[in-house]
């Protein structure tokens, strides 16, 4: 389960951020997550649950915002909506597109005291 080693990497960005805030408690961390990052939303809030003990984010509320996947077609230029990294483009069904959305795997934003 990767989704530990990605828990205690995000935890470790936190608290490092927080500590040159001069806090000692992270309240809220907010999270973006890619529909295509290949991390188990599920499986990365069980990681965090268990990872967070001990730490600045113990008490922290978690947020998660989900960024669905786009994709460009390398051909006509057509934006589209994408389950997978594989879908032709729906104007011209060209197989072959960049996607410009939905790897995402960040922090977004920390609530510190």
């Amino acid at each position: 389960m990767h989704e530990l080693s990605i828990a205690m990497n995000i935890i470790e960005i936190a608290e490092e951020n927080a500590r040159r805030e001069g806090a000692s408690v992270i309240s809220e961390i907010e999270l973006e997550i890619g529909a295509l990052s290949g991390v188990v939303l599920e499986a990365l809030e069980f990681a965090m649950e268990s990872a967070v003990k001990g730490t600045m984010l113990e008490k922290a509320e978690v947020k998660i915002d989900k960024i669905p996947a786009k994709a460009k077609c390398i051909e006509c230029g057509k934006v589209f909506n994408t389950d997978d990294l594989y879908t032709p483009c729906p104007e011209c069904s060209n197989p072959f597109s960049d996607i410009i959305q939905g790897k995402e795997l960040k922090v977004k934003s920390l609530k510190v005291e």
